[in-house]
């Protein structure tokens, strides 16, 4: 038998454990994957972008009176890893909704999952037009401009170049290869006479640098598209200009504004390229200076775009749920056609036609200060300006997505 003191201790440890469990009900857990280990100059400050918005909503109560809890997981840059990730966040760590993945391929890996298991699924990053398109499905959103919309930001300075014969170079894989056809389809469409007379088509993370840049000099292009990024652009950058392929060569390119790759680059950088990016340090607005501030006060560096990627995820997430007012799969899925989400980047719209968000991107040119990559003459280009028109839409995205 035990005492009234042993009774009242077994009560109160019982009590906890109660108030522990009905917490852990009461919390909305964000279940994440993403390729970590393979992508860490974009993902770690993706992932400190994440943390930030969960501190702030739930700093300020959480959403619907309960506060978010974040589970990340990674997905080694494998679709099978990521399915097998994904399966583990909804068997065993319960979790109300999906977002995450990084590369192309992965993406729509999780997306597939996400529309088998009926299951919410918030794209966050990866950027192949068949997440909302050819592959599209009820259960799936995303939130950063496609490839379509990032190489529409580029085709007007790509015309104003007025150069015929272009040469391409891109990462051998979904992203890439999206890129390119939607590259050649809108230029051809504004110049008819343009040609195409070298591609080159690198392994992804396995470029031959030396090769490629040689391949493609012999065609003596007269502008070039790129697509390369990460430890693939710099390593192509660095082969170019030690040949002196890039002088006098005008470049448009993907990313490569981006404080991530730009960081890598140094003084490398490829001064003249009209790129998408990222200028943290010279976007005057007020709804990204006091996220500028946040972040710095919180982690005493600067964000790069991964950075604005994981934040506006969370936000985005956070916004749904409020206006649904569960994490019910359905209820999302409705709630998110036609969401209005205030960003670092303005204001946000997921469009109900594809899923896709009018999430923006800067476009400007590169140049060097004190050795390091800026982009300069820059200006942001919403996303609702380069999207297609819902007739295209409804050609390349299959009635039984909706």
């Amino acid at each position: 038998m035990h005492s009234p003191q042993v009774y009242a201790k077994l009560l109160g440890v019982a009590a906890l454990a109660t108030a522990a469990s009905v917490w852990a009900q009461d919390t909305i857990k964000i279940g994440e994957l993403n390729s970590y280990k393979t992508q860490p100059a974009f993902l770690g400050p993706y992932k400190k972008g994440m943390e930030l918005a969960v501190e702030q909503i739930n700093a300020a109560g959480g959403v619907n009176g309960k506060p978010l809890e974040l589970i990340v997981r990674d997905d080694n840059s494998n679709p099978g890893d990521a399915v097998r990730a994904a399966e583990e966040l909804l068997a065993r760590d319960k979790v109300d909704v999906l977002t995450g993945t990084f590369l192309s391929h992965i993406g729509l890996a999780v997306t597939d999952f996400a529309k088998h298991k009926k299951m919410f699924f918030l794209a966050s990053e990866p950027l192949t037009d068949k997440i909302v398109w050819a592959d599209g499905n009820h259960y799936t959103y995303r939130l950063r401009n496609s490839t379509y919309m990032q190489v529409a930001m580029l085709i007007p300075a790509a015309v104003k170049m007025n150069k015929k014969r272009w040469a391409i170079v891109y990462p051998n894989y979904e992203y890439g290869q999206s890129a390119v056809a939607t590259f050649k389809t809108l230029l051809k469409q504004a110049q008819p006479d343009v040609e195409f007379v070298a591609e080159q088509a690198a392994p992804l993370g396995k470029i031959d640098a030396g090769s490629v840049v040689q391949a493609l000099a012999d065609a003596k292009p007269d502008a070039m598209f790129n697509v390369l990024f990460a430890t693939d652009l710099a390593k192509f950058v660095r082969a170019g200009t030690q040949r002196n392929f890039f002088k006098g060569l005008p470049v448009v390119s993907m990313l490569t504004g981006e404080p991530e790759y730009l960081d890598a680059l140094g003084k490398e950088t490829p001064v003249g390229w009209v790129v998408t990016g990222y200028p943290w340090y010279a976007i005057d607005t007020p709804e990204h200076g006091k996220f500028l501030k946040a972040y710095q006060d919180r982690y005493k560096d600067y964000p790069r775009l991964g950075t604005i990627v994981g934040y506006n995820a969370i936000l985005s997430l956070a916004a749904g749920i409020k206006k649904a007012g569960s994490t019910d799969t359905e209820a999302l899925v409705q709630a998110f056609k036609g969401l209005e989400v205030d960003t670092p980047f303005g204001r946000i719209m997921y469009r109900g036609i594809d899923h896709q968000s009018t999430m923006g991107a800067y476009v400007g040119t590169l140049g060097l200060e004190d050795g390091k990559g800026i982009m300069t003459d820059f200006e942001y280009v919403d996303g609702a300006s380069v999207q297609p028109t819902d007739e295209q839409v409804r050609q390349w995205r299959p009635a039984s997505a909706d």
